[in-house]
């Protein structure tokens, strides 16, 4: 300050030629001096300052509301839709006066929402609304969580441990009634997936009865509207529980409907649990594998039991000699014993495009991708190890583990040259050498996939993992996923239109589509459309979104039945269609149990120093949570700091009373 005002000094009042200049002129324009130096030489102070700013964090509030139909299945449904959600949101306006509250509606997920519940959720996931909580609303300000349910989860696990980690009280509003009322229902129908045209398959039907010992009950099975099978069950006590076995006939190809029923009691108030539909999905037939031996050998019996252990696969064993048939119908001819004499068959088989496994070849002549010279004959005890490189299918750790301690199988002595395109699943080890000389690989060449096995003594591994695990399990995965690998027939249309078969009434249905030229390029350029058409032959119009190389389509949640659809895409002048089936099922999860658990409601309320509720107690509610001292706003502190040079205010100033200096020195000094 004291250099700024000598400054100022020396040029105004020092300097003879300002004599003729008026006092207030040299005042002024000494202090516009004085003032930018000043700031100036502050700036070459390079001063910081240093900022306290605190930041105040209301506590939240959560309320979770089961918006699942069950709780609207009580003698008091008018009240819950009515009466108590209008109460409910008077308490939630007097507590957001004071808190920040926030709504959760949840029923197979939860999910943060201002909208009112509408009690339509299908299934209650309560552990999923605990994990849901923790994973949005961590490291945040929550002073409590409302929950607002019957406590009936019919989804996810019990939530009462998973909900201690949440660290905060639970207040819990007990709706619904625990009162045990008499009942008979459909607890469960246990059934295939799917089941293979003409073939029968078993369905268990658990029924549950409450309060009816004594009583007889009627379960029946139905296919569509036509009953297929039916038992007499009777009651033995007031809480029952009994398994009905019935064994069905796939009857007729695609996805069929099927009902459980359990006849209906006098007295019982849910009749809507007595049946239980349920679908399967009736595959034309079984692929076809046709096993060929040159003489009967213990390997053919391995492969085979093997084989046939899966539901997928039908085989049909013949000596080669013996067989006449066209390979045509097939999806894969397994040879043992192949030499020469077979060539035909393999040359059939390529002809054909039926995919080929030769297994213990009597030659090393004329494998596919595998040349071996200077055998003369020669062999040698070579035992087998993973070769961890292969990525035609996945095999178990434990197989890779097992493959080490498996006998060692006969192979041809020599060099062995393997073709391009070749993968060995399993290679030689000679000794304590590890080789790259293939015992089983495979092959791809012009779209036709084969396989050979070099070793004699496939039995043995069999009988090795029985020894070691007293089961076939591992011997099966072996020969049943080379099987898969080789017989799964290869997709070569221009246009694929991917969708489920059987989907929940509540989870959204996504289909996807490729469309590719005629070089196998994937193009989006054409619109792909589709037409759905429900079972009252409605039509609905979709069309597919694009994305960098492919199609997809949601359609969004369905009601329960089955839908046909046709997509269609017009690539360079040329129409393509596909066709196709899926069926929505029914959830019926909130039907089976209506009785209220409260218990898990106090559990929730008690292990968090929470409190529950009965929905006539909401301004207990309100009040507890406006009194309680746990919720409270949280004051965050933060020092910062900056440095005089960033006030870019101040350069202006400095800037402004320079020029204003200049324009008065200009003015009145004539300098």
């Amino acid at each position: 300050m004291v250099l700024s005002a000598a400054i100022s000094l020396l040029l105004y009042y020092k300097n003879k030629k300002n004599s003729e200049a008026s006092t207030t002129v040299l005042k002024g324009m000494a202090a516009l001096r004085f003032l930018s130096f000043f700031f100036i030489l502050l700036f070459l102070l390079n001063i910081f300052f240093k900022h306290l700013q605190n930041e105040t964090e209301n506590p939240i509030v959560l309320l979770a509301i089961d918006n699942s139909s069950s709780i609207r299945s009580s003698a008091d449904s008018a009240f819950v839709q009515g009466d108590f959600l209008n109460q409910l949101e008077k308490v939630r306006s007097k507590l957001g006066e004071k808190h920040t509250l926030k709504t959760v509606l949840f029923g197979s997920k939860a999910q943060t929402s201002d909208e009112k519940a509408t009690f339509s959720e299908k299934e209650t996931d309560l552990e999923n609304l605990v994990n849901e909580v923790e994973n949005n609303y961590s490291n945040q300000n929550i002073g409590a969580l409302i929950v607002v349910s019957d406590g009936i989860y019919n989804k996810g696990s019990n939530p009462v441990y998973s909900a201690e980690k949440l660290g905060y009280p639970i207040y819990t509003v007990a709706m619904g009634d625990t009162n045990e009322i008499k009942d008979v229902l459909i607890q469960k129908v246990n059934h295939n997936q799917v089941a293979y045209a003409g073939n029968n398959f078993p369905v268990e039907v658990v029924v549950n009865a409450k309060k009816f010992a004594g009583k007889e009950v009627i379960v029946s099975l139905l296919e569509g509207g036509t009953e297929k099978s039916k038992q007499t069950l009777k009651i033995a006590s007031d809480n029952f529980l009994s398994t009905c076995n019935f064994t069905l006939s796939a009857s007729k190809v695609g996805v069929v409907r099927y009902t459980a029923k359990v006849s209906i009691l006098d007295g019982e108030k849910n009749t809507a649990n007595n049946s239980q539909p349920f679908v399967v999905e009736v595959i034309d037939n079984k692929e076809k594998i046709l096993l060929l031996a040159v003489i009967p050998h213990p390997d053919v019996a391995a492969i085979k039991e093997a084989i046939s252990d899966g539901t997928n696969y039908e085989v049909d064993y013949a000596l080669t000699q013996d067989f006449t048939k066209p390979v045509k119908p097939y999806s894969l001819v397994i040879i043992h014993g192949y030499s020469a004499a077979q060539a035909q068959l393999i040359a059939d088989c390529k002809n054909n495009l039926v995919p080929f496994w030769i297994i213990n070849p009597a030659g090393p002549e004329n494998l596919p991708g595998l040349k071996i010279s200077g055998s003369l004959n020669r062999y040698n005890d070579s035992e087998p190890y993973i070769e961890n490189s292969f990525g035609l299918f996945t095999i178990s750790d434990d197989l890779k583990k097992f493959a080490k301690d498996l006998p060692a199988v006969k192979t041809f002595f020599g060099n062995y040259s393997i073709g391009n395109g070749s993968n060995n699943l399993i290679n030689q080890r000679i000794g304590q050498i590890e080789t790259e000389n293939p015992i089983l690989f495979f092959t791809e060449s012009s779209g036709l996939k084969s396989a050979v096995f070099l070793g004699d003594g496939l039995w043995k591994w069999k009988f090795r993992d029985f020894a070691e695990h007293k089961n076939f399990n591992l011997f099966t995965e072996l020969i049943s996923k080379s099987v898969q690998y080789l017989s799964v027939k290869s997709d070569k249309s221009f246009f694929r239109v991917s969708a489920p078969k059987i989907i929940n009434e509540n989870t959204e249905i996504e289909l996807g589509a490729e469309v590719y030229n005629k070089s196998y390029e994937s193009v989006t350029d054409p619109d792909v459309t589709l037409v759905l058409t429900n079972s009252e032959d409605k039509k609905f119009n979709y069309t597919f979104s694009k994305t960098t190389s492919a199609y997809k389509l949601n359609i969004g949640v369905l009601p329960p039945g089955e839908y046909r659809y046709e997509a269609s895409v017009k690539n360079n002048k040329e129409l393509f269609v596909k066709q196709g089936v899926f069926a929505v099922k029914e959830v019926i999860s909130e039907k089976i149990n209506t009785v209220a658990n409260h218990q898990l409601l106090y559990q929730l309320a008690n292990r968090s120093n929470g409190k529950l509720f009965y929905p006539n107690e909401l301004q207990k509610l309100e009040d507890d949570l406006l009194k309680s001292d746990k919720i409270k706003a949280i004051t965050y502190s933060q020092i910062s700091t900056s440095s005089l040079i960033d006030l870019k205010w101040l350069f202006w100033l400095i800037l402004g009373l320079l020029s204003a200096e200049w324009f008065f020195r200009k003015r009145f000094l004539s300098i």
